[in-house]
């Protein structure tokens, strides 16, 4: 008898997962942790600012029916990130699916740059993901499934003309790389690790009055001759969270439009 035909659209349901966003209080972490809801998650959203953006996040998440537990807490504090795997698990049930997003940037030359922005800029977006990975991994192990994202950039595959942030590039090639190595240490325990390198996006840091002249800068030396929209990153995380992506580990998938192909 011939196998059934597959059910496509089945691949991409998330009902009965259970999610944690970093950085889900603006931005792409935002919208993915809405777009996860609207698959079926329910979702725990974790970020250090309290200015309203982690309640705006769960109103969304409420509205597409599903639960959402708003946790605050740093990425550079390892117990934090243990507690809110905890709270999200006794709340919300086991975890299965992550999504890394919070992080930083900012530019100075090299040669001016102090220790004290090098060294933050490097505790959020590496040692940030790094910790993240570990507290949702050591939850995922017990239960012998699991798959986590990490938001890396296209600037830890290129240098961007024009942007002084040597830091910032390093970061993002050490989270692509180590999505890559934490792939391969938990192939065989279930647990898929990928990474998603964006291009330049309009998040609310590119989109400021005083970024006009360098956005503009960014449309033109993109081929598809724009920024991405943050929506625009929904749809490959859920993709790679998904058993879509049941084949795929160890992948960074650059959504760019197109800019390094030149």
């Amino acid at each position: 008898m011939a196998d059934p035909p597959l059910n496509a659209p089945a691949l991409f349901d998330l009902s009965g997962r259970v999610a944690l966003v970093t950085g889900a209080g603006s931005g792409i972490g935002q919208r993915i942790a809405i777009g996860l809801a609207q698959c079926g998650a329910d979702v725990a959203c974790l970020d250090r600012r309290e200015d309203g953006g982690l309640a705006e996040t769960a109103g969304q998440i409420a509205a597409a029916g599903r639960r959402a537990l708003t946790l605050t807490a740093d990425v550079t504090d390892k117990a934090a990130l243990v507690s809110a795997v905890a709270r999200t698990e006794a709340d919300l049930g086991a975890l299965s699916i992550a999504v890394n997003c919070a992080g930083i940037a900012n530019a100075n030359p090299a040669e001016e740059m102090d220790e004290d922005q090098y060294q933050t800029l490097m505790d959020i977006n590496m040692k940030g993901v790094f910790l993240s990975c570990q507290a949702e991994a050591n939850a995922m192990l017990r239960h012998g499934r699991g798959a986590i994202v990490n938001i890396a950039s296209m600037s830890g595959v290129i240098v961007n003309r024009g942007l002084m942030q040597v830091h910032y590039n390093a970061s993002k090639a050490g989270v692509i790389h180590m999505t890559k190595s934490m792939a391969m240490e938990w192939v065989e325990r279930g647990i898929r690790v990928n990474s998603i390198s964006p291009g330049y996006t309009a998040t609310p840091m590119n989109t400021r009055p005083e970024m006009v002249h360098q956005t503009r800068e960014f449309e033109r030396q993109t081929p598809m001759q724009r920024m991405a929209s943050v929506d625009e990153m929904v749809g490959p995380a859920i993709f790679l969270l998904s058993d879509a992506a049941s084949y795929c580990t160890g992948v960074d998938l650059l959504v760019d439009g197109g800019f390094c192909c030149w």
